[in-house]
């Protein structure tokens, strides 16, 4: 038994195949994004929308093709659940798990990282953690809970991470205080603007008018560069 392939998209309707498969092409066209992290977005992307069915198949099929393993896909879920919800990364690790029985494929080694789930303080910004514990204490130990969680993670880098994130912006459409923050992490993970750009146009493919609602955002931030080092070091860290 093999993985689902764009043949098998094409045996359900081959007109809807020719137009997928053009649009994927061009959101992948050009080299602002590697072919991992195209992957890892569409991925994401699933997560988000919970498409656990064939497109989700189809993605971890191509991760796979492209040298990720079951501890990779791991990681990425585990990092995107704070931001996604738990609930729905929940259940794309349940449903990976059933397609690497389902398809014979291996599966995790048991690799992680440490969770110092007990420990204090979070890596996020001060000026962040500042801003949110003024808004409401309680939710500030939750954010630095969930950052301090995730500090040890290395198999996914800081630039596909902020990818990442920008990808669950954008399709739930927060685009304030997180948008901002996932855009300085990228940049400060040296993303170029144009490589920012490009991830954010990758969501395109899941449903385009949210994209070009994100790109009216981005391209604002993007416009305010400008503005003083320490303020932009303070939210993009």
């Amino acid at each position: 038994m093999t993985l689902p392939t764009q043949t098998t998209v094409k045996d359900l309707d081959p007109v809807f195949a020719e137009m997928a498969a053009a649009s994927f092409q061009l959101v992948g066209n050009g080299t602002a994004l590697t072919p991992r992290e195209r992957i890892l977005l569409n991925l994401v992307a699933d997560v988000c929308e919970q498409v656990l069915g064939m497109p989700y198949e189809l993605h971890v099929r191509a991760a796979l093709d492209n040298g990720l393993d079951a501890d990779d896909l791991r990681e990425l879920l585990r990092f995107i659940s704070y931001d996604s919800g738990y609930p729905a990364a929940l259940a794309a690790l349940e449903r990976l798990a059933e397609i690497e029985r389902e398809y014979g494929l291996p599966g995790p080694t048991g690799q992680g990282h440490e969770v110092n789930a007990d420990g204090t303080g979070s890596p996020m910004p001060a000026a962040m953690r500042a801003e949110v514990r003024t808004l409401d204490p309680g939710f500030a130990d939750y954010m630095d809970l969930q950052s301090r969680m995730r500090a040890g993670m290395s198999r996914i880098s800081v630039r596909e991470r902020a990818f990442a994130t920008l990808t669950v912006d954008v399709l739930y459409q927060t685009l304030q205080e997180s948008f901002r923050a996932h855009v300085g992490r990228a940049l400060g993970a040296g993303a170029t603007p144009d490589e920012v750009r490009a991830a954010v146009r990758a969501t395109a493919t899941f449903g385009m008018t949210r994209t070009w609602r994100a790109m009216n955002v981005l391209d604002a931030l993007l416009a305010d560069q400008e503005q003083p080092q320490g303020e932009q070091m303070a939210w993009g860290a």
